[in-house]
């Protein structure tokens, strides 16, 4: 697996931008309940350690992993964010449920992402085992929640850079290497 040399929680707090004036949705599907809250604790920590106030963090909670693209549709539509994290966990069962499950979950984020402008994380786990999911939601493996509000800070970033970018009409802004905002100044870049 992917994960077995990498710890999920692990991040250099250097690396992201400052993210206390973004506003993110997180979506959570109730299925598999004890992962799930894990990697909503997950991230809900790291948007915390990252100056993200506890105000700035809607949580709505879903029935399950299928119903998070249209809990995240309504989250884009109806509150002013800027990004969402689709949080969830599938566990391959005896039947075909886990693929159909998956699958149209991964669609639809993607959709989502393409038809959009603001971007929609996938946090969901599509383990084999329970205990893998354990492991990646506060577990031996760290938290992909905690990596997914990291994703989640990085590409509100992206946006807001892109925007401001095209705004000024310096199509190269984004090219020009690694970006940081300081406070009070939106466009300042430094080495």
């Amino acid at each position: 697996m992917a994960t077995v040399n990498k710890n999920l929680s692990v991040y250099d707090k250097n690396s992201v931008p400052k993210a206390k004036n973004f506003r993110f949705g997180v979506v959570v599907a109730e299925w598999n309940e004890a992962i799930t809250e894990g990697l909503y604790n997950g991230a809900e920590e790291a948007f915390l350690e990252n100056s993200v106030p506890a105000e700035h963090i809607i949580r709505w909670n879903v029935p399950g992993s299928f119903e998070l693209v249209y809990g995240c549709k309504k989250m884009l539509q109806t509150q002013n964010v800027d990004a969402v994290i689709a949080i969830g966990c599938v566990i391959q069962g005896e039947t075909k449920h886990f693929d159909f499950v998956c699958e149209g979950v991964a669609q639809g984020i993607k959709d989502l992402n393409v038809q959009t402008d603001i971007p929609v994380i996938f946090c969901v786990l599509t383990d084999n085992t329970m205990q893998q999911s354990i492991d990646r939601s506060g577990g031996i493996h760290g938290n992909k929640g905690t990596e997914a509000a990291i994703a989640a800070i990085k590409m509100a970033f992206i946006r807001q850079q892109a925007s401001l970018s095209h705004q000024k009409g310096n199509q190269n802004l984004l090219s020009t290497g690694p970006l940081r905002i300081e406070e009070g100044t939106p466009l300042e870049l430094k080495e």
